[in-house]
């Protein structure tokens, strides 16, 4: 069964509703966006969350020290990586991360294999932000891919496509933002039917 991250968690009542709903990991914004939360609100919905749901940062060309730092205050599982961190950054890291490939092209997947990590998280390379921009890519470019990491599909996810996406993909995670939010917040009702959804192909 495919597993669900629900990302931009920024309210306790939120992280509760994909808790309930069955989501897997939650995600926690730190880079600029409109869905970035401050470390202290993150480290008090973190230590609310069971142990089995994993607590992932997301962060854009953070410094190694800050990064840490942060993880440490939040418990987090994992730092997601969605800048212009090099293979070499990513080795040097005393954490656990994913890596995430903004995808415009097909090209954009050359060299993917050579980022270590358990993970690596795909998401559309279109619009303003590093991710969460809501848009999707052409899923062919990773329907075939093969890395030796376990495979999150994001960018533009909704309750509507999300089972066209796994079936195409076949990713580990889906991981979902502003696909379950309504005039920009997060919504219940869509975190339910979405993560039902996707838990039924």
């Amino acid at each position: 069964m495919t597993k669900v991250k629900v990302c931009g968690i920024r309210r306790q009542e939120e992280a509760l509703w994909a808790l309930e709903a069955g989501a897997d990991a939650i995600g926690f914004v730190f880079a600029d966006s409109k869905r970035k939360i401050d470390v202290e609100s993150a480290a008090l919905i973190s230590a609310s969350l069971p142990s089995h749901v994993l607590k992932i940062g997301v962060f854009v060309n953070e410094a190694k020290e800050k990064m840490e730092e942060i993880s440490r205050t939040v418990k987090l599982d994992y730092v997601q990586l969605h800048g212009d961190e090099s293979v070499q950054f990513c080795d040097s890291l005393n954490l656990p991360f994913i890596k995430s490939i903004s995808i415009k092209e097909k090209e954009d997947l050359d060299g993917i294999e050579h980022f270590g990590g358990e993970m690596i998280l795909v998401d559309s390379g279109k619009g303003p932000h590093r991710g969460g921009n809501g848009t999707t890519f052409n899923w062919d470019y990773v329907h075939a891919l093969n890395v030796p990491q376990h495979l999150i599909l994001a960018g533009g996810l909704n309750r509507d496509n999300v089972r066209e996406a796994i079936t195409k993909v076949r990713p580990y995670m889906v991981d979902v933002s502003s696909g379950v939010e309504t005039d920009g917040k997060k919504d219940r009702r869509k975190i339910e039917s979405f993560i039902r959804e996707a838990k039924s192909v």
